[in-house]
């Protein structure tokens, strides 16, 4: 069953992909200049401005190599809550090989998706860490803020590329606690391709006192306020 697990998960990520064209319109650009192939050698995915539970749709304006590698080499943390309702804690289970339950502090959860960072993973969070509410704000009227656990990650990572993915929300799509999705809405982000390395010395150099962690914090929460695209279309 080991082995086969990648199959297994790629399979579910292209049948995701499929219901994705079919029944969404995407529109996803790129931000600055590329290289021929943005998708090959990525180790990180850093997905901004979290509000729904049916973000995986935008699996549907992603190339199946890279798909494959996701299956082949994925880690992904998602919240104990969520991996414990009964279908879809199963099916986030099956959208990445490592797919890391976690609570919400700094504990051994934690440790575990550091450990599954081997040389030829690709690493997927969304550091905020809960959902946006309608209104702005998560579901205990707070501020949406980025956490302090991405910059570990970038550390451990060490080189290759990251992709900075700028969700236009999903909220006409689902909010959390609807109960069904809409559908034929239009998905919009918003990519950005960084190197590691480089992205994390620049933020070092002027970090000073801060530390790497805020600064790669206020970096991020800057350039989600900066570039996420309005909302798609009203409900």
């Amino acid at each position: 069953m080991r082995t086969l697990r990648p199959y297994l998960v790629f399979l579910m990520l292209l049948a995701l992909k499929v219901f994705a064209r079919l029944f969404y319109a995407f529109d996803m650009r790129w931000i600055g200049e590329l290289p021929p192939d943005p998708w090959r050698h990525i180790r990180l995915v850093v997905f901004l401005n979290h509000t729904s539970l049916f973000e995986p749709l935008f699996a549907g304006g992603t190339p199946n190599h890279f798909l494959w590698r996701v299956a082949r080499h994925g880690v992904t943390p998602i919240a104990d809550k969520t991996a414990e309702r009964l279908l879809v804690g199963r099916f986030f289970r099956m959208l990445a090989l490592h797919v890391v339950s976690i609570t919400r502090q700094r504990d051994e959860t934690w440790d575990r998706v550091l450990d599954r960072i081997d040389p030829d993973a690709i690493v997927a969070i969304l550091p905020e860490g809960r959902m946006k509410r309608p209104g702005g704000l998560d579901s205990h009227g707070q501020a949406m803020t980025v956490r302090g656990g991405i910059a570990e990650i970038i550390e451990s990572i060490g080189g290759g590329r990251m992709i900075i993915a700028y969700s236009g929300g999903l909220h006409h799509v689902h909010a959390p606690g609807e109960r069904f999705p809409r559908l034929f809405k239009t998905l919009r982000m918003r990519l950005e391709l960084l190197d590691i390395a480089a992205y994390r010395e620049a933020l070092l150099a002027k970090a000073g006192e801060r530390g790497l962690k805020r600064a790669v914090v206020e970096d991020l929460e800057r350039r989600r306020d900066a570039i996420c695209p309005t909302l798609a279309e009203p409900a």
